[in-house]
């Protein structure tokens, strides 16, 4: 008996949902295909040669290293330090355990992509046997409806070829602005649940926002039973789909896992991406290359050797549904990046169980200047509160002070400012205290010139045309200082209203369509 289509509040139990659509099935009842209609990404309507010859190259980060390393030393005085020195010494040195870090994650991504292309060479479409149940909470805004519309569609056009046991649940508030558009939504395949969060549901810690409805879908799913480790969860936000290569690659994953048997991995990620066609700011698509790159490079590094202790983000986050339920979502008022915070408790427990994979999704960036400042302000907050967050193990904690730290003290350290600073203080000697700390100056501005090539080089790959524009390259070279800014301003006021104890709001950024 198939389960109802909505799961209410007014209903008395939650009902196992054991049977699913067979192809025949699906063929008998007439369940409507819902095709992509967007003239986006390339992305929407096949994947093309651009995007399955890509890997990260390392070309641009040798080449920014030297050219960076051979004008330090042209412009550096030897024999000399100044009221700069120091200060300039730590500032500019810190970041390179990060920067080695995403170096040794440019070296995981390209040999993981090389072993998955020999081990899947020829092999077609991979059917995967396990359950796979796609969970997108949504504030229910109309602003939010297209952006989730499109998101849904994207799972229903891609999905089904790789997974026939699929369920997409979309997790809304009672009562919220667009439940009925999103309902119309939900009716139109049986593919879809919608998942409404009654207003009296409270959480055992009182959690709020995002992670108290994603919590309330996590017990709805321990309730139906689903527990188990053949069920997958693919937790997406509401303006971020899919494509052919994000089923296919889960699909694969996931199979891998099965033949691992015991030894198998609980927990994966793949690659965040901006096709350009989802851009309604270019200033904000250009300055989010850097995420993109940050899952190559940072994020494999730790989430691809087995531990993701630099955290996850909350779209194509795959994890085993056995082990989610053994964590959950109830991390308390104050937890608004409750994907970070469930990566580091996922790290103490089970170390080495999580992997990378190259499968991407397609999100939009921030539709505005003040909504970008808004999204890396809360995640400071946020972040900053996991660093004093006792409950977590220390080595984790220390290691995500070190990334707040070098985040935060950004505005200091911006090229741009040291040398205005420079200029007002009549202090032209920006050297540092020894030369051999040159190397490490360089190597940590050849990273940043390289993760915002590479990642405008992808976020391009998955758009229309495959390819940047002429400009682009350049400029978004030219502003990497202007993208530093936007990122540390938010980052340092994020965590200057944790200190001052100010009460951070979930607030949900525009979602452009």
């Amino acid at each position: 008996m198939r389960a109802s289509k909505t799961a209410t509040p007014d209903r008395d139990a939650w009902h196992h949902r054991d049977a699913w659509l067979t192809d025949r099935e699906a063929q008998a009842t007439g369940q409507p295909q819902v095709t992509q209609t967007l003239s986006g990404p390339r992305q929407a309507r096949g994947p093309h040669r651009g995007l399955a010859r890509w890997r990260p190259g390392y070309w641009p980060l040798i080449l920014s290293y030297l050219v960076v390393v051979a004008s330090d030393f042209w412009f550096v005085n030897p024999f000399a330090t100044g009221a700069l020195s120091w200060p300039l010494t730590v500032l500019w040195t810190w970041p390179i355990v990060t920067t080695i870090t995403g170096i040794v994650g440019i070296r995981r991504s390209r040999r993981t992509l090389r072993e998955a292309e020999a081990r899947w060479s020829g092999r077609g479409v991979t059917v995967s046997a396990g359950f796979l149940i796609v969970v997108v909470p949504t504030i229910g805004r109309n602003d939010t409806y297209p952006a989730l519309k499109r998101s849904v569609e994207s799972y229903l056009t891609y999905l089904p070829p790789c997974f026939p046991r699929l369920r997409i649940d979309i997790v809304i508030d009672e009562g919220c602005e667009a439940a009925d558009r999103i309902a119309g939504l939900a009716a139109r395949s049986e593919l879809i649940r919608l998942v409404v969060v009654p207003s009296r549901y409270r959480t055992a810690n009182g959690t709020k926002f995002k992670a108290r409805v994603t919590n309330y879908s996590h017990e709805l799913r321990i309730h139906e039973r689903e527990n188990r480790d053949d069920v997958w969860v693919l937790h997406m936000d509401d303006d971020t789909g899919v494509g052919p290569d994000t089923a296919l690659t889960m699909a694969r994953f996931i199979e891998e896992q099965v033949e691992a048997g015991a030894d198998g991995k609980h927990l994966a990620q793949g690659v965040l991406t901006y096709p350009r066609e989802y851009a309604v700011n270019t200033l904000t698509w250009l300055a989010d290359s850097v995420r993109p790159a940050e899952d190559v490079g940072r994020f494999s590094a730790w989430t691809g050797s087995g531990t993701p202790r630099a955290g996850v983000h909350g779209e194509l986050l795959l994890v085993r549904a056995s082990i989610e339920a053994t964590i959950g979502w109830d991390f308390g008022p104050r937890s608004i990046v409750e994907d970070a915070q469930f990566a580091l408790i996922f790290s103490a427990r089970y170390k080495g169980r999580s992997a990378w994979f190259s499968g991407r999704c397609y999100g939009a960036s921030p539709a505005g200047l003040r909504d970008f400042v808004r999204q890396r302000e809360r995640w400071s907050w946020g972040l900053t509160a996991l660093v004093f967050n006792r409950s977590l193990q220390l080595r984790n904690r220390l290691l995500l002070g070190y990334s707040v730290a070098s985040w935060v003290v950004g505005p200091i350290t911006n090229v741009a400012v040291v040398m205005t600073l420079s200029i007002l203080v009549a202090e032209r000697n920006t050297s540092p205290v020894a030369l051999f700390i040159i190397p490490f100056w360089a190597l940590n501005m050849a990273y940043t010139i390289w993760m915002y090539w590479e990642g405008l080089r992808l976020n391009a790959v998955v758009s229309g045309d495959g390819r940047r524009k002429w400009w682009e390259p350049p400029v978004v070279i030219l502003l990497i200082p202007v993208f530093g800014m936007m990122e540390s301003i938010p980052g340092l006021r994020g965590s200057m209203k944790f200190a001052r104890r100010t009460e951070h709001r979930f607030m949900v950024i525009r979602k452009p369509s």
